[in-house]
């Protein structure tokens, strides 16, 4: 079976200092003085998981565990401090639900706004825009301007297009979590779907159950370091719930 993505000892470090606050003239005396310090913060420290073609991997932790920081560095917004990352095929990432669209162009100009965004042509986003709206259910309020949408309408239409343009890895980040009930559903249905088709997936998901569902495979954080990773969902499953009711 094909490799989607490996990622092998992936190290995530922050800098912090004082820099913004004080000034150019400042930083320069204070460095010349060797009073200037500069702070580090691991977000993820030594993470390793190999995911195939198709897989479902959950990611788990409680906040501040490094688990956005990690879907970052995957999908090739942030470059690992330490080891590396192998991805093989495109990605639609949703890490931030307004991240990708203009909140005073309307429904209609981001779909096409955020599908540019992923690298897609006008004419493809002709041919999917009428499946997209549809699955959103936004289609009287397609000529609205984005910032009129309410929570779940964003959520909904950013969910649409990421799924519907046929990625080759889809990166959730809390996403499945948001709008109502019925969307859930459909959401988790579509999710199983793309899978069968071959979709490899990434979600980062404060529910247990939905991981449980839809998830093949589960990695563990907690701050920065990874408890577990492996195929046995419902037993790391048991265990992080375990590890979170003993806190």
């Amino acid at each position: 079976m094909e490799t989607a993505i490996r990622a092998e000892h992936v190290s995530i470090r922050y800098l912090t200092g004082d820099f913004k606050d004080i000034g150019l003239k400042e930083y320069v005396m204070r460095r010349l003085t060797h009073q200037y310090q500069v702070r580090e913060f691991w977000a993820d420290r030594d993470i390793s998981f190999t995911l195939m073609k198709g897989d479902m991997l959950g990611i788990i932790g409680t906040n501040g565990a490094g688990k956005s920081t990690l879907l970052k560095a995957v999908s090739g917004i942030m470059t690992p401090t330490e080891g590396r990352i192998t991805v093989k095929g495109s990605i639609a990432a949703l890490l931030e639900l307004s991240s990708g669209f203009d909140a005073d162009l309307t429904v209609k100009e981001n779909t096409y706004l955020r599908g540019a965004l992923l690298g897609y042509t006008r004419a493809f986003m002709d041919e999917k825009y009428d499946e997209i709206i549809d699955f959103a259910d936004l289609r009287e309020f397609q000529d609205r301007r984005f910032k009129q949408l309410s929570s779940g309408m964003k959520s909904r239409l950013a969910f649409s297009i990421a799924c519907l343009v046929n990625p080759d890895i889809l990166i959730l980040d809390e996403v499945l979590s948001v709008g109502d009930g019925a969307f859930r559903k459909k959401s988790g249905e579509k999710m199983q779907e793309i899978l069968q088709n071959g979709v490899t997936g990434l979600l980062v998901s404060h529910s247990i159950q939905q991981v449980r569902e839809l998830c093949g495979k589960v990695l563990w954080l907690d701050h920065g370091r990874q408890m577990a990773f492996g195929e046995d969902v419902q037993g790391i499953c048991d265990r992080y719930e375990a590890f979170l009711k003993a806190r």
